[in-house]
């Protein structure tokens, strides 16, 4: 269909105040760039870049800090993170320092299903009771991640190639048995999103803040750093997520 097909190419994921004719001109070639960004792949190893580009649904340029440049499927990319630590100035001696992250008391949310848990009153609520039921996940947790994610756009596309409501890359998808061509399926998609958190929930002992810090900037990255990385991006998330879940100083 023309206009669903569209209002894809017109979301633009996580860019406040973003209008069409931005979302537009990037869809027609132009590169999105940054002091630098980090693309995770899907063997562990990581780019950083200058800029990307979405070339067709499958497949990324990447601008190297060198300049040069190389295409990749998408299916080998995990995700691409915004705001990594910036490349250092070539003209400047000095260091980038990285903020400390703000001090706060430890909250902790209930993360796992019970009875008790209503549907969620946001779009799609009962298909998100449904499925967090059957992967034994708070709903409430669900949703609010579809809502930082998407703001529960079923057809929400990222410049970075992430798809539908959970906002999940190709290869993220394939890892828990669902295709790219299904990703703009409600349930489809929720499915892997929820099989995704519920794994990561499981691999660091139900600590949602490295679940969530791992399903925005890969659990790699938060092995690498022994917690939440220091990317603005991923903190900022996590703060996002506890707001909407009514907490509004999580300890990140």
């Amino acid at each position: 269909m023309v206009i669903p097909f569209l209002h894809r190419f017109l979301y633009c994921h996580r860019l406040a105040g973003c209008c069409a004719v931005a979302a537009l001109a990037l869809w027609a070639g132009l590169a999105t760039s940054a002091d630098a960004e980090l693309v995770l792949m899907t063997n562990g190893h990581f780019l950083k870049v200058r800029a990307y580009e979405l070339v067709g649904q499958n497949r990324m340029k990447l601008t190297l800090p060198s300049g040069g440049k190389m295409t990749l499927s998408l299916n080998r990319i995990e995700r691409i993170i915004d705001d990594e630590v910036p490349l250092p100035d070539p003209a400047s001696p000095d260091p980038v320092i990285v903020p400390e992250p703000e001090s706060a008391a430890v909250q902790t949310v209930e993360v796992d299903f019970n009875p008790s848990q209503a549907v969620p009153p946001t779009p799609y609520g009962k298909l998100i009771h449904q499925t967090a039921k059957r992967h034994r996940l708070n709903p409430q947790v669900v949703a609010a991640l579809v809502k930082a994610e998407s703001a529960y756009d079923r057809w929400a596309l990222s410049h970075k190639g992430a798809r539908g409501l959970m906002q999940l890359m190709p290869a993220t998808a394939k890892r828990f048995g669902v295709r790219a061509s299904e990703l703009w399926e409600p349930d489809r998609n929720l499915e892997a999103g929820a099989k995704y958190l519920r794994w990561l929930l499981d691999r660091f002992d139900g600590d949602l803040k490295l679940a969530l810090a791992s399903y925005n900037a890969g659990e790699g990255s938060v092995k690498r750093y022994g917690g939440v990385p220091p990317y603005r991006e991923t903190r900022n998330y996590i703060r996002r997520i506890y707001r909407t879940l009514g907490m509004s100083r999580p300890a990140v």
